[in-house]
């Protein structure tokens, strides 16, 4: 029986989210310990990663595993991606990097930070935000 081929490009899925948070493959290299000739035969389509080193990938990318399968995208994940869209870029890498931080903390740790980013939300009023307005020249 023929294998049916993949729906998802998971190299192309890979390079995307890597170009967007600006990493190198030597910045994946470093966090993986994958070679960075592999991750350029994955992200080029000649090789496909295991499901264990896809997920080593998508921890070094601070994304989730079910981030390179479209389709997967939960009433949840739409409120979360909803919530997303109103945060500054400041605020988005500021929440990112208590994810990668939190995941070391004990779970009494972890209510307190909760607590404190909590109480520090109540207190710092957001930021006003500006509509950038850009004008096209009129040719007469």
């Amino acid at each position: 029986m023929p294998k049916e081929k993949p729906r998802v490009n998971i190299g192309e899925v890979i390079k995307s989210y890597r170009s967007q948070r600006g990493l190198s493959q030597g910045d994946i290299e470093r966090r993986t310990g994958l070679l960075r000739c592999y991750l350029s035969r994955v992200e080029n389509g000649h090789t496909v990663p295991s499901l264990e080193t896809l997920a080593k990938i998508a921890e070094a990318m601070d994304i989730s595993l079910a981030d390179f399968f479209p389709g997967t995208e939960t009433p949840r994940d739409r409120e979360t991606q909803k919530m997303l869209g109103e945060l500054s870029q400041d605020e988005i890498r500021f929440l990112a990097e208590i994810k990668r931080f939190s995941t070391t903390l004990s779970d009494g740790d972890k209510r307190l930070v909760l607590a404190m980013i909590r109480k520090m939300a109540t207190l710092i009023p957001p930021p006003a935000t500006k509509k950038l307005v850009i004008r096209r020249p009129t040719i007469v």
